[in-house]
This record gives C-alpha cells, sequence and structure tokens, in this order.
C-alpha cells in the first residue's frame, strides 16, 4: 500500500510563493518513499476530514507568513507579519486528526511554530526585535550553512545523526522562533549562540512528532541528516496502525 502524507498548502494568498516552496516537498516525499496528498486550503471542513481519512501522516510546512500573536495572548508587533487564517484553519484540523489517531507529524519552519502554539506555546514574534540575537537566522534561501545546531542527546533527532555526532550545520530561513514551549513538547535542539530553539519533539515514546525550524526539504539531496528526518518520518507512517475505538474511548 502507498504511503499517504497529508500536507496543506503553504498559503492561501501567495501562488507565487506556492509554486516556488512546495515542489521541493513533494520531492523529498516521493523520495522517502510517500506519495504526498495537497490539501487546499479553501477546502470545506467535512472535505478534508475525508482526505484525511486516507493519510497515515501529516507534514506541515513553512509559509511566508506569520503566525497570529491573538491565538497565544499577545498583542501584535509592528516587526510581525500578517498571519494566514485559512492556513491555520487547515494545520488545526490536520494536528487534531492526527492527535487524536497517533498519526506521525513532521512540521517545518512555521509548521513548527504553529505546532507549537496549538499545544498553547508562544513565540517571538520578531528575533531581530525582541531578543538582539547576534545570529542571522534568515540569510536567505541560497545560504545552505547559515549556523550549527546542538542536539539532545537521546532525542528522536539525535538518533538520526551519525555516530557520536552531538550537532549539525542548518539552513535558516525564520525572523520568529518558540519562545514558550508548548505542552509536553521537549526541546531538543538549540543554537548555541543565542539559545534560539531549533527543534522540539512530542514528549511521547509511541507518538512521533517532530518539529524542526530549518528547510531540510531544501537540502534533501545533499544533506544527510535531510534525508534522514524524511525517512524516519515515512517509516512511522508505514508502521502507523489507527487507535481501536475502545482505546480511544478509554483515553477520554
Amino acid at each position: 500500500m502507498s504511503i499517504r502524507i497529508a500536507i496543506p498548502e503553504p498559503t492561501s494568498a501567495d501562488t507565487e510563493y506556492n509554486q516556488r516552496a512546495l515542489p521541493p516537498y513533494l520531492a523529498a516525499l516521493h523520495s522517502a518513499g510517500a506519495t504526498p496528498v495537497v490539501v487546499p486550503l479553501h477546502e470545506r471542513p467535512d472535505r478534508v476530514a475525508k482526505v484525511l481519512a486516507t493519510v497515515q501522516g501529516v507534514l506541515l510546512p513553512g509559509s511566508r507568513y506569520d503566525v497570529d500573536p491573538q491565538r497565544y495572548g499577545e498583542s501584535v508587533i509592528p516587526e510581525c507579519g500578517p498571519d494566514d487564517p485559512a492556513r491555520t484553519a487547515v494545520d488545526e484540523l490536520l494536528l487534531q486528526d492526527a492527535f487524536n489517531l497517533n498519526k506521525p507529524i513532521f512540521a517545518i519552519c512555521h509548521g513548527t511554530q504553529g505546532l507549537n502554539v496549538w499545544r498553547n506555546g508562544s513565540l517571538y514574534q520578531d528575533l531581530a526585535a525582541q531578543t538582539h540575537t547576534p545570529v542571522n537566522h534568515s540569510p536567505g534561501r541560497t545560504v545552505v550553512d547559515a549556523h550549527p545546531v546542538e542536539i539532545a542527546s537521546g532525542s528522536r533527532l539525535a538518533a538520526l545523526l551519525p555516530s557520536g555526532e552531538t550537532a549539525a550545520q542548518v539552513n535558516s530561513s525564520h525572523h520568529q522562533a518558540i519562545h514558550r514551549v508548548g505542552d509536553n513538547l521537549r526541546v531538543v535542539a538549540v543554537s548555541p549562540q543565542d539559545g534560539i530553539v531549533e527543534a522540539v519533539e512530542l514528549d511521547s515514546p509511541d507518538h512521533f512528532a517532530i518539529g524542526v525550524q530549518w528547510h531540510p526539504e531544501r537540502t534533501y539531496t545533499a544533506n544527510p541528516l535531510s534525508r534522514a528526518l524524511f525517512r524516519a518520518f515515512v517509516r512511522e507512517a508505514e508502521t502507523w496502525q489507527p487507535r481501536r475505538v475502545e482505546e480511544s474511548v478509554a483515553g477520554q
């Protein structure tokens, strides 16, 4: 059976961005052995639900839009960009389905920020304005090795590194980042120069959910960790089994 992964359109209003940003995600999923299922952002919730009934995992991609600070109880600062309510609505449907049924989740950049806020966390609305970090977290799409990340030992992410390694170089294309970590998420990678959170995992041995702040889809062909992330995600989707009804009822 083909492994099907739901991935929402990156934005609801920027066709040029979607056309540029979406193909690397699709190519990486195909290369890792999965069939991507693109979810349009203007579908009715019941139609999205029908799509979700056919997939074994959820990938939340990046976006050129920001997460609305009102979702984590803050007023918007001038440096915060506009949000995308249609993307938020679909992401929430996908996350609810994945958490209800223990489907594996792979979140990237904006997707990681959305996951964190959905888990009751908060964000830095603008790193430069709110942290005065010396690290350039948005040097441009063509910069492959933007900065290092230190990875926590014993994490799912650490298990994807070559034996003995505890750090990696990553690309970077964001001006927001996790501030308060969401419920039951643990920090598994940071930027060592400024302590900015670069990756989180769900603190659960039986539910694969990883969010990274960088863009492994852009470096899939050249970077071993990027390939390992997508392959680990697809392997989890291959072995995923839906919860039995009695398990769902017992867990409520």
